[in-house]
């Protein structure tokens, strides 16, 4: 309901994303304020300020009111990111006041202060230590999967799977799917997710009964790069991207294909029916990728990897650290509070794991030639079972 109230004031979902860098969306901070402010208007009224985690962090090191940074609150359907300033319009269009009752917004490398006197006697942090603004989960993975600048994509294969990237400029998905967020290290980073992730492999492998061995390079290598024209987009659950209200599991190719799926196709039906739609769904971010970082559950597989690799004609690279996150914060601590290169902290590392580089083992064309059938499929299923949010389908082409 506050997503089409606030979609609404503003004259569509096109208005909302074009400035926001995402549609209203209901996990947004946005959103939650206008139904804080529905459902008790006299505690949002009482409300001096609104933080986030990671700005609210920010104040308990520094022990005053402290801002909040552009890779995080790009996530809450109220900053232009073209500005890097509070939305006016959409500010107003959440909920009354609000504006006054948002931190300041600023760069993620802006020293918000120092640490206070509290944590120096609680457990022994030196006097004028510097606290770095906090920015949120993805930005911070962005910086420690070393995919700071544009030209490497990094997909995280888990519950559901996810693609991120850094931008040049600021764009928005003209779909409303994908999501553009503040870039730490400068710029935008894009996020795009996808609800049938590994819940999809799995239900695939349980209902075949195979195992993971069965989508690794022995089992996959039984079938060719683009399986023989079979495929299949394994939307078990309603997915996000595209956006689908209902579960769609859609298979094309040879009659006897569609009619009994089996192994070894199916399972390179699913992973190339999975990359092949993250790699279209991300062709509005105009990125040539040169490097595909896998990490997530799935991304030690290597017949996963390799079909990474081809879909989406680019080097795949597993990286040592489990913890991108947590790397991330720490290298901007270093660079922002003491003043070190991030790029020679990427370099230091950010490091693959040797021998499991991967390259593409077949040729653009052949490549193109999958894509091609899958983004008339694609749009096949969104045209017949969804619209997008604004009231129209796009075009899927490359």
């Amino acid at each position: 309901r506050e997503c089409r109230e606030i979609e609404s004031a503003m004259g569509g979902a096109d208005a909302v994303n074009a400035i926001s860098g995402s549609v209203a969306i209901e996990r947004f901070c946005g959103p939650q304020i206008r139904r804080f402010h529905r459902t008790d208007p006299s505690a949002y009224a009482a409300t001096a300020r609104i933080h986030l985690v990671s700005s609210f962090l920010t104040c308990l090191l520094t022990g005053q009111d402290s801002p909040l940074d552009y890779g995080d609150g790009a996530g809450m359907n109220l900053l232009d990111l073209r500005t890097g300033e509070w939305s006016a319009p959409l500010c107003e269009a959440t909920a009354p006041g609000l504006r006054a009752k948002l931190p300041a917004v600023v760069p993620s490398a802006t020293i918000a202060g120092i640490v206070s006197s509290y944590w120096q006697q609680r457990i022994g942090l030196r006097a004028g230590l510097p606290v770095v603004t906090a920015t949120g989960d993805n930005p911070s993975s962005l910086i420690g999967m070393g995919a700071a600048r544009p030209g490497r994509v990094v997909i995280s294969l888990g519950t559901s799977d996810t693609l991120f990237a850094a931008m040049a400029d600021f764009i928005s998905d003209p779909h409303g799917y994908g999501h553009v967020f503040g870039n730490p290290a400068g710029g935008c980073m894009a996020l795009i997710c996808f609800k049938n992730g590994s819940l999809a492999r799995e239900r695939v492998r349980d209902r075949h009964g195979l195992s993971w061995d069965d989508f690794g390079p022995a089992g996959m290598g039984q079938t060719p790069f683009g399986n023989h024209g079979n495929g299949m987009l394994p939307f078990f659950e309603p997915e996000i991207t595209p956006r689908l209200n209902a579960p769609c599991e859609h298979y094309f190719g040879s009659a006897d294909f569609c009619q009994n799926p089996a192994p070894p196709a199916v399972q390179r039906a699913c992973v190339e029916g999975q990359m092949a739609n993250m790699r279209l769904q991300s062709a509005w971010l105009g990125i040539a990728a040169d490097t595909v970082l896998l990490t997530g559950g799935a991304s030690r597989n290597d017949g996963i990897a390799q079909v990474a690799a081809d879909i989406f004609q680019a080097k795949v690279e597993r990286l040592e650290t489990p913890s991108s996150v947590a790397l991330g914060a720490a290298m901007r601590a270093a660079a922002s509070g003491l003043g070190m290169n991030l790029g020679e902290l990427e370099d230091k590392f950010c490091r693959p794991l040797p021998g499991l580089g991967l390259q593409p083992a077949t040729s653009p064309a052949s490549a193109e030639q999958v894509l091609e059938k899958y983004r008339q499929e694609i749009f096949e299923v969104v045209n017949r079972s969804c619209r997008h949010p604004a009231g129209s389908v796009g075009d899927l082409r490359l």
